[in-house]
């Protein structure tokens, strides 16, 4: 086993130093787009027992109105991407064109998509439990042509 060189500590100590500021900074002011750097608040945090839970859905209607599921199988886009994305969306629902652009490569025989939108299905959450009740709400929606 070799030595190492004093200049060898220095690099590793300035390096490991670095680091610490950077966790601690991020630890401090950070968020979750900073990880690792930052904290990841996903599973530090919990719901109060009786807050409704969230279900995240994309859905389409093509031209003969039938409802059409756009989850991952239909599209290739992850819920997680169009969950993350939200607040995007909701800003400018015109870039869900592209769900139903990856849609229609995928399915070039069905009936084109004339809209897609998130739906949120809240689920009631009494004691901790689900008491079986649900709301949906729209949440974004873009229509062809609109």
């Amino acid at each position: 086993m070799e030595t190492l060189t004093a200049r060898g500590r220095a690099v590793r100590l300035t390096a490991t130093l670095l680091g610490l500021a950077l966790l601690l900074l991020g630890t401090v002011h950070g968020t979750d787009d900073d990880f690792p750097f930052g904290p990841f608040r996903m599973y530090s945090t919990s719901d109060p027992p009786d807050a409704p839970a969230p279900d995240t859905r994309v859905e389409g209607v093509d031209g003969t109105g039938t409802v059409v599921p756009l989850g991952q199988d239909a599209t290739g886009i992850r819920r997680a991407e169009i969950e993350g994305q939200q607040d995007r969306y909701a800003a400018e629902p015109g870039l869900l064109r592209t769900v139903a652009e990856a849609y229609a490569e995928r399915h070039p025989a069905a009936p084109a998509l004339v809209e897609v939108r998130i739906v949120v299905r809240w689920y009631d959450i009494q004691g901790g439990r689900p008491t079986g009740e649900w709301t949906d709400r729209t949440a974004v929606r873009w229509q062809a042509g609109g």
